[in-house]
C-alpha cells in the first residue's frame, strides 16, 4: 500500500540565507505530496531513484542525475527504491540565475562532492569557504548537463488517467494490458484511448514507451544489465533492445551518459 507523507522543507525564512541545506531518508514505495517552495530547489539523492511528478511532466531520477525545481513549481516524489537525499535550496534571487523551468541535470563528481559538502557543512563553517563553496555550485550547476528524456503527465481534470499514469509509472511492464488498466479506472477502453489522445496527444502504447525508455535509462546509468532490464520491463532481451534502438537511435549497451 502506497505510504503518503507531506514535504518537511528546512526553515526558509531568511532572506539573508544564500542556500539553504537538507538531508532526508525516504523508504521505498513512499509518496511525498504535492507542493511548492518559494526558493529554488535542487533535488538530489545520493542512492536511490524517485519519480519527480510536476504539472507537465514526470521525471525518472536516478543518483547521477538532479532535479532543478526553480521556486513555486508544484511537485510531488514519488520513492522507487530507498532514497538519500540531499537537497540544497536557493533563495530567490541566486533561483533567478538558474533555469525558469524544470530541468534534469547530469551531476558530475565536483557536482556531487559540492551538494555534499554544502548539506554536510550547513552555514556553520569559515563563511569565506561557505560562500565560495555555494559559488562554485552555482558555477557547476550552470554548466551541467540537461537531459531530455521527460515524460509528459496529464491535468488533473480526469482521475481516470491520472490514476492510470500512475500505476504505469510504479510498474511500467508491459504484464498488465490496457484493457485491465481500464476496468481498473472505472473507465471504457475506448473512453481510456480518447483521454489519451486528448490530454496527451498520443495512444497509451507510446506514453508507456516513454516511460519505459525513462525507467530504463536510469538503471543502465546505475550499471544494471541490459538484460535484467529488458525481463523487468516484460521483454525479451533482443524486443528491447530494438525498441531501445527505434526510440533513441542506438542500442542500451551504446547508452553513454556523458
Amino acid at each position: 500500500m502506497l505510504a503518503m507523507a507531506l514535504a518537511a522543507p528546512p526553515d526558509l525564512s531568511d532572506p539573508d540565507v544564500p542556500v539553504q541545506p537538507l538531508a532526508r531518508t525516504y523508504p521505498r514505495g513512499l509518496f511525498i505530496e504535492p507542493h511548492e517552495h518559494v526558493w529554488g530547489q535542487l533535488l538530489y539523492a545520493m542512492s536511490g531513484v524517485m519519480w519527480v511528478e510536476t504539472p507537465h511532466e514526470a521525471l525518472v531520477v536516478p543518483p547521477q542525475r538532479a532535479v532543478w525545481l526553480p521556486p513555486g513549481v508544484p511537485h510531488a516524489i514519488r520513492v522507487v527504491s530507498d532514497l538519500q537525499m540531499r537537497n540544497i535550496y536557493l533563495r530567490p534571487a541566486l533561483a533567478a540565475t538558474l533555469d525558469a523551468t524544470v530541468q534534469v541535470i547530469e551531476v558530475g563528481g565536483l557536482l556531487r562532492e559540492l551538494i555534499v559538502g554544502l548539506v554536510g557543512q550547513g552555514d556553520s563553517g569559515e563563511p569565506e569557504y561557505y560562500e565560495a563553496l555555494v559559488s562554485l555550485a552555482l558555477l557547476e550547476l550552470k554548466r551541467a548537463r540537461r537531459s531530455s528524456l521527460k515524460v509528459p503527465l496529464p491535468d488533473d481534470s480526469d482521475r481516470r488517467l491520472m490514476n492510470v499514469c500512475q500505476a504505469v509509472m510504479a510498474a511500467p511492464s508491459l504484464a498488465l494490458p490496457f484493457e485491465q488498466h481500464a476496468e481498473n479506472a472505472g473507465a471504457s477502453v475506448r473512453t481510456l484511448a480518447r483521454l489519451f489522445k486528448d490530454s496527451l496527444g498520443m495512444g497509451f502504447a507510446e506514453w508507456r514507451r516513454q516511460v519505459q525508455l525513462a525507467t530504463a535509462v536510469a538503471e543502465l546509468v546505475q550499471g544494471v544489465a541490459v538484460s535484467a532490464i529488458a525481463r523487468e520491463l516484460g521483454y525479451s532481451p533482443s524486443s528491447f533492445s530494438d525498441m531501445f534502438r527505434r526510440e533513441l537511435g542506438m542500442a542500451p549497451s551504446q547508452f553513454i551518459t556523458g
